[in-house]
This record gives structure tokens, C-alpha cells and sequence, in this order.
């Protein structure tokens, strides 16, 4: 038959190759295939969800692809609210937010990392002992904090904050500082560079993929942000994404179809983003400690 010799040929190949395909190495490319296909299907039901009539999402058997497709949902979802407004504020506050986390994560982790000072190690333990305090313990003393301040109904409290460190952007960029060797910085001291010099000359050029990463982070978490804006933010024009979409669900009802419709355009910007950081994004994960 035509397909033995198609087989002899491939097995010729991959023996002149050096390539031995083993047993254990395609279970393990199918259970990759599996999980990944699993963990596909909660965004697989988003999109067919937004693309189905109201008579159709609580029907049993489910409908997963519904025929005709429903595209108002994504003409009503989008005009149901100011969407480019929204949209437009939290750019801004994911923007911000970035240069804030980045810019202050790289100082106090430098600081933690490369310039031995007594007590160091200490205020490191303090700074990850923020961690494990809950968020919420904090929301009414900050909340207070603010409104003497004059910032409710302000992006500040959703953008200053970000420029005082967190704790787990430290952690993160000192775990990367640390492998980087002394020397480097023994070297640019020989030549004449002083401690700022260093910093911006030689060392942060060797961190970009970490500071990607945090990058990244801070950008996820200002995006999907919902309680921060909901506390903060009284005045409609200045509403969020995250707020917007709680305005699908009423006292009365709910507009099912249109909010999975705007859920699936905003998860998008997220996905493209993720391809084209990815491998950043990895290398930032990899090369600062986390790994295990």
C-alpha cells in the first residue's frame, strides 16, 4: 500500500535525524493537548454565549454554537455605554499605573539588592510581611486616608499607590538583581561611574525581561480592576471597563448575551498582548527565583 512506504520513509528520516520519538514523550504532548483544550472551553462558552439569543443560554441540552449567529449583542453591548470613554480611562489607569510600578519597583529592589546597608535584610522581611495582609483590612483606612485628602472621585487613588512599591514586585526584581554578578558593578565603579550611574547604565538594561513582567502584572491587575474604581470613582464619566460592565446587570434582569459580547472584546486586547510578551514574559518568570 501507498502508506508503508510513506511510513518507511518518515521512520528512515527521523532515524537519520537522531530523532527517537518515545512513548512517554507523546503522552505527554496529548495530556498538554488535553489540558490545554480543558482550559480552552470557559472562553470557547464566552464567545458562543455572545453570539446567542436570549431564548438560548438557559436551554437544556446547552446550545454551544448557535446558528444563526446573534451580532446585535456586540452592536448593543458596545452602545450600551460610553465604551470608548471607558475604554480611554482605563488606558490611563493601566498606563500610570505601569510606569508607577515599574519605576519605584526597580529603585527599592535595587536598593535592597546591590547596596549593602545595615538593616537591609530586615526591612525586606517587613515589606514581604505586607503580603500576607489581606487587601481588604485596608480598604476602609485607606478610603479615609483619601477622602482627606481630596482624591475620591480621582484616578490618584488607583495611580499613587502604585508609585510606593508592592511588595511582591520587590520580591520579584530583587530574586533578578541578585543573579546578576557584583562585578559588573565593580567594574563600572573602577571607570569612574557612581551609584545612579550604575543603576541606569549598567543594571537596567539587564533587567528588562523582569521588569516586562512586572510590567505586565500591573497592567492585568489595573485592567481587571473592579473594586478600587467601584470605592473610588462616583462620577459615571470616569468609569472603567470593570464598572461597565456591571451596569449589564439590573435589579430586574440582566443583559446576558451583550455582557459576554464586551467581556470578549476586552479579553482580546489581553490575549494579543500576552502573544507578543510571551516570551518576555517567561524569561522574567524564569530567570528571578519563582520558579521553585
Amino acid at each position: 500500500m501507498a502508506t508503508q512506504p510513506l511510513a518507511g520513509s518518515l521512520h528512515t528520516t527521523l532515524h537519520r535525524q537522531g530523532r527517537h520519538i518515545r512513548p512517554d514523550a507523546i503522552l505527554t504532548q496529548v495530556a498538554l493537548v488535553f489540558l490545554s483544550l480543558l482550559f480552552m472551553v470557559p472562553f470557547f462558552w464566552l464567545i458562543t454565549t455572545s453570539l446567542k439569543f436570549d431564548a438560548q443560554l438557559f436551554v437544556w441540552p446547552p446550545v454551544w454554537i448557535p446558528v444563526p449567529p446573534n451580532w446585535d449583542n456586540y452592536v448593543q453591548g458596545l452602545t450600551f455605554f460610553p465604551f470608548l470613554a471607558y475604554l480611554r480611562n482605563t488606558l490611563t489607569i493601566c498606563l500610570l499605573a505601569v510606569v508607577g510600578a515599574v519605576f519605584s519597583t526597580s529603585m527599592i529592589a535595587y536598593g535592597l539588592a546591590r547596596i549593602p546597608w545595615p538593616g537591609r535584610n530586615v526591612l525586606f522581611v517587613i515589606i514581604l510581611g505586607t503580603m500576607m495582609l489581606p487587601g481588604q483590612v485596608t480598604i476602609i483606612p485607606l478610603f479615609i486616608i483619601f477622602k482627606h485628602l481630596g482624591w475620591i472621585n480621582t484616578y490618584k487613588p488607583l495611580i499613587v499607590p502604585h508609585f510606593f512599591i508592592g511588595a511582591f514586585y520587590v520580591f520579584l526584581l530583587r530574586q533578578f538583581l541578585m543573579t546578576i554578578p557584583t562585578e559588573l558593578s565593580d567594574a563600572a565603579r573602577i571607570d569612574g561611574a557612581n551609584e545612579l550611574g550604575i543603576f541606569l547604565k549598567v543594571i537596567l538594561p539587564l533587567v528588562r525581561p523582569a521588569l516586562a513582567t512586572i510590567g505586565l502584572f500591573q497592567f492585568l491587575n489595573s485592567w481587571n480592576d473592579f473594586l478600587g474604581p467601584l470605592i473610588y470613582l462616583t462620577d459615571s464619566d470616569r468609569y472603567t471597563l470593570s464598572l461597565g460592565l456591571a451596569m449589564f446587570k439590573g435589579q430586574y434582569g440582566s443583559y446576558w448575551g451583550q455582557m459576554m459580547a464586551v467581556t470578549t472584546v476586552m479579553t482580546i486586547p489581553i490575549i494579543i498582548l500576552f502573544f507578543f510578551t510571551q516570551r518576555t514574559f517567561i524569561q522574567g518568570i524564569t530567570l528571578t527565583g519563582i520558579k521553585g
